[in-house]
């Protein structure tokens, strides 16, 4: 007869035995084990013990997140943002001029039913300034907001709408301003021809001929010619003109097939005789300058500008100094409000005597 073996209770360290033995048999084993191990493990580790309500708005909510996501990446969600952490002026503007009473229709429009079209707005790096953002498009809606808000103190105006783009998706921030404003209210000439020149100037192109191409890829060959007279005018006398948004397509056309033929003094010295109250006025000081000379070049096939200036060097004066080169010789052209006659004959005192030298 089998004698009875006495069963004692394990210790504990019988039991961390047992157990570290089992692991480590277990782990031995590997892909080894039973398949219905696997799949047990597989639907635990799968199992939701949520209710399936629960669950169903969770992966609503999931696929709306994604959702949001994907239109804010493509600049599809409207914010409201504050328009302190606007810059407005992170562009060089396209527009030339506001017209007064255009922008109090649109001030009265905004008061009485709120804005309908949102801004357009880029993040931008901190710079120090408190600026989150750059304006891409929507220049005047800004100034209204914060002009009635500066006249009412109402809340409502310290926010206004706005989407997110990547202006690099767009062409570029220039191509990206140029497009919203043809869309909305065709620009001018001349303003064409002068956001080439500031694109190029500041770097975004190598000169204002490659600007004209590449933010108005959509115009015929003739029109990127007149473009590129009307820059040719911005370059020589945009700091003389006081209309030059006015100016007619003819005349801006005769102006810089005269500018081309060596011109420039001459209008410079008519335009600095007074200042014209009126676009007619100034006309017909240009006009006056250009009667009797004949031009070599056909006004109406346009131009290329003049050979690209090199940067325009800020000085601590305050003063902007360029040099640049035209088919008569090299030109030095000083800009600031300190710029006047006096000043100019004793720099060219300065540089007579520096030429004059042996």
């Amino acid at each position: 007869m089998a004698k009875r073996r006495k069963l004692e209770a394990p210790s504990a360290e019988d039991l961390t035995r047992y157990e570290e033995e089992f692991h480590r048999e277990s782990s031995s084993r590997g892909l080894m084990s039973a398949p219905i191990a696997q799949v047990a493990a597989e639907a635990a580790t799968l199992h939701d013990p949520r209710p399936a309500g629960q669950r169903a708005e969770a992966a609503k909510d999931k696929a709306d997140a994604e959702r949001l996501r994907d239109a804010e990446g493509r600049g599809l969600v409207m914010l409201e943002l504050a328009v302190d952490d606007i810059n407005a002026d992170a562009l060089v503007r396209d527009r030339v001029v506001l017209d007064a009473e255009e922008m109090e229709e649109l001030k009265a429009s905004i008061a009485k039913g709120g804005l309908r079209l949102p801004i357009e707005v880029f993040p931008t790096p901190a710079d120090g300034q408190g600026f989150g953002y750059g304006l891409l498009s929507g220049y005047r809606r800004l100034k209204a907001f914060r002009d009635l808000y500066a006249l009412t103190k109402d809340s409502r105006y310290q926010k206004i709408k706005a989407v997110i783009r990547d202006p690099e998706a767009m062409g570029g921030t220039f191509a990206a301003m140029i497009e919203e404003n043809e869309i909305r209210a065709s620009l001018s000439h001349y303003e064409r021809g002068r956001i080439a020149v500031i694109a190029a100037q500041q770097g975004a192109f190598v000169n204002a001929e490659e600007a004209v191409n590449a933010l108005f890829p959509q115009a015929s060959k003739a029109k990127r010619s007149k473009i590129r007279s009307f820059a040719l005018i911005f370059e020589e006398l945009g700091d003389m003109l006081t209309f030059p948004d006015l100016l007619k397509e003819k005349d801006g056309l005769r102006i810089a097939a005269a500018l081309r033929d060596g011109a420039e003094v001459r209008l410079r010295e008519a335009l600095a005789e007074r200042v014209p109250e009126t676009a007619a006025e100034e006309a017909e000081l240009i006009a006056a300058a250009l009667d009797g000379v004949e031009l070599t070049s056909d006004p109406k096939k346009g131009g290329r500008p003049k050979k690209a200036a090199s940067p325009a060097k800020a000085l601590s004066s305050g003063l902007t100094v360029q040099l640049g080169e035209d088919a008569q010789g090299w030109v030095i052209r000083v800009r600031g409000k300190r710029v006047g006659r006096e000043l100019m004959e004793a720099a060219m005192l300065e540089l007579e005597r520096l030429l004059d030298a042996p």
